[in-house]
């Protein structure tokens, strides 16, 4: 196997930035912009935000834990990391594209890995019209927001809001209410990864709300289009005895 060109990305915390002192000091290294593979220090968090900075077609991503949380993380194992990267199996993430329409008119546009959720911005209960595919499918729920999710993303913000957790690569998108008071017993939806998701805000300007694409915040917005976008691929690297798909599993059986 030819050579590959690594970066070391780290988050703020003293591990991370220990980690890749020590890794840099080991290993040759490149610029993230010259990288074929980027190996990123820190929890799930700043894999996120290492997805979003350097997203291309051309990289993929190999993360070690070194956060709080390391769902989407491999171990921390440097001395092999060589190996570890050439057995490392592939997964594709589809990202979501947001196109917002704000109360101004006008139109912005934003992808997330994991989720785009639409929050109220004040202490007004937001009232929210949803429509798939061109049909409207509830008229108004009142909540303080909802959020659609990948099935990567499945795990975070949409498991918070008591969203199912969803494998990798099950073409699903989540659509979750967030703290929904009517109707009571809708409970949210699973969608077909193609499917075209519009939210309206209903009374706007008494009912303020903004939507995120992952940490990307906008703010009163009066349409949300949810959409994927299969034209910006992520690829992420797994260790073989990492088994995202296990980890999947026990995370819906943990009490």
């Amino acid at each position: 196997m030819p050579k590959k060109k690594i970066a070391f990305v780290a988050a703020e915390n003293p591990e991370a930035v220990k980690a890749e002192q020590y890794l840099k000091a080991r290993y040759q290294h490149v610029n993230p912009d010259d990288a074929e593979i980027i190996v990123a220090l820190g929890g799930d968090g700043f894999m996120l935000h290492t997805l979003h900075e350097y997203k291309s077609d051309k990289v993929a991503f190999y993360g070690m834990n070194r956060g709080s949380i390391g769902f989407l993380m491999n171990a921390y194992e440097p001395d092999v990391l060589l190996e570890r990267l050439e057995n490392a199996e592939a997964v594709e993430l589809t990202p979501l594209q947001m196109t917002i329409t704000k109360a101004d008119g006008s139109i912005e546009a934003a992808p997330a890995i994991n989720e785009i959720s639409l929050l109220r911005q004040t202490q007004q209960a937001a009232k929210i019209r949803i429509l798939i595919n061109g049909v409207v499918r509830l008229e108004e729920l009142i909540c303080d927001g909802i959020l659609v999710s990948t099935p990567a993303g499945s795990s975070a913000y949409n498991l918070s809001a008591h969203g199912p957790i969803v494998p990798i690569g099950s073409d699903i998108l989540c659509v979750t209410p967030i703290s929904a008071f009517r109707p009571r017993r809708w409970r949210g939806a699973l969608l077909r990864h193609t499917a075209r998701v519009r939210f309206e805000i209903l009374e706007a300007e008494k009912r303020p709300v903004s939507a995120c694409a992952d940490y990307t915040e906008i703010r009163d917005v009066i349409a949300v289009d949810v959409s994927e976008d299969p034209t910006r691929p992520v690829r992420m690297l797994f260790d073989k005895e990492h088994d995202l798909e296990e980890r999947i599993i026990k995370e819906q059986f943990t009490p």
